[in-house]
Order: structure tokens, then sequence, then C-alpha cells
């Protein structure tokens, strides 16, 4: 068994230090029209840089770009879409995070890349395989306004983002990705929705070539939906522990068909977790789990200062050491 470390997602854009506020000082220049889109791009390219690089550092086998780039989880893909329009912030579930909700008016398509170009210069100035992350169809669908009177249901919205995310999916994958992650934290808030979600994912799992699809669910307890989602045509299956002590109960009694994404250490908290602790905890699963396991934050770590994310980066690096058997 190979236990295998990564990011979730975001990584914080803002730091104490002086070369940790360029992006935020590149905003407000170019708010007061003193500095350029370029200028801004550089900001974001240098700090792209260097997520990458304190990952690697850290430890990590596979590392994402920090969506450094990226406004919100929801508007940076919606709002490239035709068809869609980009309204008021809105907070993002129990986060003290905002989205700019899109405004569904027309046909959703996906006229050019989304996130293409963000995977191609992440993986040429990274020193570890890079993972893109998108938000998926059914969570980009749960937080739209519908105005188009063809997508007034969840399900052909949802078929609508799932068809523009496609395309998306197949180029990454012939760019090299070689784990695409989708995250669909909004099924642990509407399981009755669960059908939809697994059409779209069905629909996606078409169009990722060699890649491996990973589903990453969080911000709620995924106990209820764990024999679920185990059925669900994915590769890896990631689960946010930190909502319910007892689903480690659960996996370890049940086990998994597929590798899991073990979110054990929680990206919401600054507080440490006992490395032991943890380790104790993935003992008591990997024998019941087919396949390799992850072991990441149980969601992108932009909820925490920029020191702490560091801190519980490298806490995967300490908790590793300590499994047994692990490689």
């Amino acid at each position: 068994m190979k236990l295998l470390i990564t990011s979730a997602g975001g990584y914080p854009r803002i730091g104490d230090a002086p070369e940790q506020q360029k992006l935020r000082r590149a905003y407000a220049a170019l708010e007061r029209q003193e500095a350029s889109e370029a200028d801004l791009r550089a900001a974001e390219e240098e700090l792209t840089r260097a997520a990458l690089a304190e990952q690697a550092e850290a430890g990590l086998d596979l590392v994402t770009d920090g969506q450094i780039r990226w406004y919100d989880p929801i508007s940076h893909l919606a709002g490239k879409l035709a068809g869609v329009k980009i309204n008021g912030l809105l907070r993002f579930f129990d986060t003290n995070c905002y989205f700019r909700q899109p405004v569904v008016e027309g046909e959703i398509k996906r006229t050019n890349g989304l996130l293409l170009s963000e995977f191609e210069f992440a993986r040429t100035n990274s020193a570890k395989p890079v993972k893109p992350v998108l938000t998926g169809p059914y969570t980009l669908a749960r937080h739209s306004v519908v105005e188009h009177a063809a997508y007034k249901q969840t399900e052909p919205l949802t078929r609508a983002y799932a068809q523009a995310l496609a395309p998306e999916l197949e180029a990454l994958a012939k760019a090299g990705a070689e784990v695409i992650q989708i995250d669909e934290p909004a099924i642990l808030k509407h399981p009755g929705d669960f059908p939809i979600l697994e059409r779209a994912v069905m629909m996606l799992c078409k169009h990722i070539g060699r890649a491996k699809l990973a589903l990453y669910v969080y911000f709620g307890d995924p106990l209820p939906l764990y024999d679920r989602l185990q059925k669900l045509p994915v590769d890896i299956l990631g689960l946010d522990f930190t909502y319910n002590p007892k689903f480690v109960d659960r996996v370890a009694m049940a086990g998994s068909q597929k590798p899991l994404a073990l979110g054990l250490v929680d990206a919401r908290n600054t507080r440490l977790e006992d490395p032991a602790e943890v380790a104790h905890n993935i003992d008591r699963i990997r024998l019941r789990v087919k396949g390799d396991l992850y072991l990441n934050p149980s969601c992108g770590l932009e909820y925490v200062p920029r020191d702490r994310a560091l801190a519980k980066l490298k806490l995967l690096a300490q908790i590793r050491e300590l499994v047994k058997g692990a490689k």
C-alpha cells in the first residue's frame, strides 16, 4: 500500500511577510489604475510558484497550483462560460469566504479553456506532479441563479454545466494531468439530489482518458452517503472526516472498494492535529481499502493563515512517517 500526501485545493494568497503581500498590493494598484492587468498576472504567477514550492518542500507527492488566480470556487469557472454573467457576493457555505454568484441567462457553453493554461503554467513550474481541481457541475448549479427557462430545474442545469466541463477534463488529461479532482461539497447539503450528481459524474468519466478522476466532498458529514458514494464510477473518493468523529469507525468497519483520499487534517482549524492519533486512524482504515490511500487536508487551505497552512502540509509528512507499512 502506498500512502500519498497531497493538497485538497486552494492555498492562502496572502501572508504576513512583505513578499506574501504582493498580490494584495497588485489588486489595489490595479483599482487605482496604477498597475496593469499584466502586473496582476505577474504577481499571480509569482505567488503560484511560491505555493508550488512550499507544497514540494513540505513533502507532498501531488500538488495543486493553490488556486491563486481564483476569486472564488464558483465564479472562476462559471464566469468563463457563455450564457453566464456574474452577479453579487454571497457567503460560500458556512465559511467566512464569499463567492460571486453566477446568473444563467442563456445556453451554457464552453467557448475557451477554463483551467488548461493555469495547469500548464503550474506543471512547467512544479517539481512535483500537479493535480488540477475543478468545482463540479452539481455544486456550480446549486450556487447559480437561473433566468434561462430550459435550466429552471437542478438536473438540466447540472447537466449543462457537466457538458461544459467535460471537454476541459479531456484537455487537461491530454495535457498530462494524471489525477483530476472534482469538488462536489453541495451534495452533502442536498443528499436527495444524489441521482443528479451520479448522472453528471458518469458523463464526466467518459472524458478523462487515462487520467484518474477524484471526487471530493467536504463541508459536511459524508457518512449518510458513504455507501452510495462508493458506487460512483470514480477512481478516488475524497472524504472529509472532520464533521463526524464516528466516520472513521464506519470506514474502518466497512472498508472501501476504491482508493480513498482521507481528509483527516482539518483545513478550517488552525490547531494542529496529534500526528500519532491521525496515524492510528489511518492504520485502522488502510487494510480495508483496495488500492492506495491519499492523505490531505479536509478541503482547501485558504481558510487558515499562510503560516498555519504550511504547518498543516508539513504535518501530513509527519503523519505518514508514523503509519505502519506506508511507502
